[in-house]
């Protein structure tokens, strides 16, 4: 058992150029290196991208005095460096805080030249860091990328979230992004509760989506309708079962199962049958079993181990492997001191992506306020950031 004695929970504008929107035929120009990607733009002319579709960037959202980090800033500040560094050093970087000097001046002292190069810094009013669940979703379209804006209320109303549900809005005005904006404040909808297969799937949890703190008038059939017209997607899988102690979310995607490439999905798994998380887990995975493409085949499920209890103020908090982020050429796995552990994570996530730099963040900071790697982040495609 791993303890700790934290206690619970989770930066006004410049003056940019714009840069003139990119076009799917210069879209599909930057990505003939991928003739597969290419056939799909040609077959689907709009559709919810994978994670690892070509990206532009990534954003971060960094955790300032304001935020629940006060009491451990300088912890969870060394822990964003080292995402900063990981995601800078190889494509463009979007951070976004309330005052940029000082993060600039202090990423000026700790990056590279050729990662400071890539960083983009947008000054703007926030409440908390978790930019996966306050960020724009996109999708790809004939003409151009479409910023869908949805309603964030801080996990149903658990936390403040007034400043972090109009960064979206902000940023668009700054001209910094590429793309259509799509108001869709109306529904309530975070990027970590849904996984997209970039091939019309999404996989969710009911014990997310159909919670009366975010969309209480609609039903699971409205919510279904909904997602399908605006992430232009043909079905939804629903998980039925998988939770993990101390999470605020009810029950995000990203912390229990995630969509890679070849059908495979990697998930959360518990092997210790005196775990409290045994039984909800191997439900999980009997109905991820029974899941299939739209091919009609068995996805190739991949276990991650579940981390061994990590301890706050008596409660366990909601440590999982499945919160990586897929970058271009990188997977950043969040890690947590745990070596064993650790080490099977990152060989099982390198046996998925062969082709890609698998890293280990240590990320014991971030799960001190209930959230990890890629709950911090949200990736954008191609031609997105500017």
């Amino acid at each position: 058992m791993y303890l700790c004695t934290w206690n619970h929970k989770r930066f006004h504008m410049g003056i940019f150029s714009k840069i003139p929107a990119t076009s799917i035929n210069d879209l599909t120009l930057q990505l003939k290196v991928n003739e597969s990607v290419v056939d799909r733009i040609e077959r689907r002319r709009s559709f919810f991208p994978s994670e690892w579709f070509p990206q532009s960037g990534v954003q971060l959202t960094w955790p300032h005095t304001d935020t629940d980090w006060r009491d451990m800033l300088e912890e969870v500040t060394a822990c964003y460096i080292q995402i900063a560094y990981e995601i800078s050093t190889d494509e463009k970087l979007l951070i976004v805080c309330p005052d940029t000097a000082p993060v600039e001046e202090l990423l000026t002292q700790k990056l590279p030249q050729k990662a400071l190069a890539n960083i983009t810094f947008f000054p703007c009013p926030t409440n908390d860091t978790w930019a996966r669940d306050h960020a724009f979703v996109t999708v790809i379209n004939e003409s151009s990328p479409e910023l869908l804006d949805f309603g964030f209320n801080g996990w149903g109303n658990k936390f403040e979230a007034r400043l972090d549900n109009a960064i979206n809005k902000h940023l668009y005005s700054s001209g910094l992004l590429n793309g259509n904006y799509n108001d869709c404040l109306d529904f309530i909808l975070e990027g970590g509760s849904i996984e997209s297969d970039g091939e019309g799937t999404v996989l969710t949890t009911s014990h997310c989506l159909l919670n009366k703190e975010r969309n209480p008038r609609m039903s699971r059939a409205d919510i279904e309708e909904k997602l399908k017209d605006l992430l232009h997607i043909q079905r939804i899988l629903w998980l039925e079962h998988g939770h993990l102690c101390g999470d605020d979310t009810d029950g995000h995607i990203d912390t229990l199962a995630r969509f890679c490439p070849n059908n495979t999905i990697a998930y959360t798994q518990c092997t210790d049958q005196d775990d409290e998380h045994y039984t909800d887990l191997h439900l999980m995975e009997e109905e991820l079993r029974q899941m299939r493409t739209l091919q009609d085949t068995p996805y190739d499920l991949v276990p991650l181990p579940l981390p061994e209890p990590i301890i706050a103020d008596g409660e366990r908090l909601p440590a999982t492997y499945a919160n990586f982020l897929i970058t271009n050429h990188k997977i950043l796995v969040p890690t947590y001191r745990q070596s064993d552990n650790d080490e099977t994570a990152l060989k099982a996530l390198q046996d998925i992506f062969p082709k890609y730099e698998v890293k280990g963040i240590d990320c014991c900071a971030l799960i001190r306020q209930h959230g990890s790697l890629h709950c911090s982040t949200m990736q954008y495609p191609v031609s997105v950031i500017k």
